[in-house]
């Protein structure tokens, strides 16, 4: 069996951003912030290590990235703050550095790099081939299935940990819930990071409860219309 390793570029640059800050940041002699690099390089670096992959891909948001949500839902990432410019500088160089090493890198106009990453899983995971996904997204576990893993970086302290989930660790973590029932969760509690939202009244709590009955907000609402619940 190959192995391919994808990653989330923007989610790993900032988890690196943000991991190795502390009351000074890491610069090159002339001024240059290097913390993001270094972070990503660790992490990178920690999962070629564990992993052996096969192929590697690293997939980028592009500056339209958030367009085509946006043509669905206009309020999707209405007010998130711009990228801090200290962290912006340094994705042209990540770039430069994964080229120096020869590794792909792709970003789509109107496309978010989990839109990519998504792709990337879904048409090569196969029995043939596992496909291991690195990214602190966690939206990004709804893809998960016996071919495709994800892998949760944690950076504490400069030393890079990494938490795997498969569909047994989902269930374990979501009150039984499988990884495509992900998408049922979020349209019931909604996601604040990404502006989205929910079902008023309704958190993750209420919504993995409802979801464990249910399965589906279709079956949900079924159980509504024809009366056969006691739902509010």
């Amino acid at each position: 069996m190959t192995k391919t390793l994808l990653i989330d570029g923007n989610s790993i640059m900032n988890r690196a951003f943000y991991g190795i800050m502390g009351n000074k940041m890491l610069t090159t002699a002339d001024g240059k912030y290097t913390n993001a690099l270094y972070g990503f390089l660790a992490i990178l670096f920690k999962n070629l290590e564990d992993i052996k992959p096969d192929y590697i891909m690293i997939a980028f948001d592009s500056k339209t990235g958030a367009d085509t949500r946006k043509k669905i839902y206009d309020g999707y990432k209405k007010s998130r703050h711009k990228m801090p410019d200290e962290l912006a500088e340094q994705m042209p160089e990540i770039k430069e550095i994964l080229d120096a090493m020869n590794i792909k890198h792709i970003e789509l106009d109107d496309f978010e790099g989990d839109d990519i990453l998504g792709t990337f899983a879904k048409k090569f995971g196969s029995k043939n081939n596992q496909v291991y996904i690195l990214s602190g997204d966690r939206d990004l576990f709804q893809l998960i299935d016996e071919n495709i893993l994800v892998r949760i970086p944690r950076t504490r302290a400069g030393k890079t940990e990494t938490e795997i989930y498969d569909i047994n660790k989902v269930k374990e973590d979501y009150n039984g819930l499988t990884p495509v029932e992900l998408i049922e969760l979020k349209a019931l509690m909604g996601d604040s990071s990404d502006e989205i939202p929910g079902c008023p009244g309704v958190g993750p709590k209420t919504a993995e409860s409802l979801l464990s009955k249910y399965h589906t907000i279709d079956n949900l609402y079924k159980s509504i219309e024809n009366d056969e619940d006691d739902l509010k």
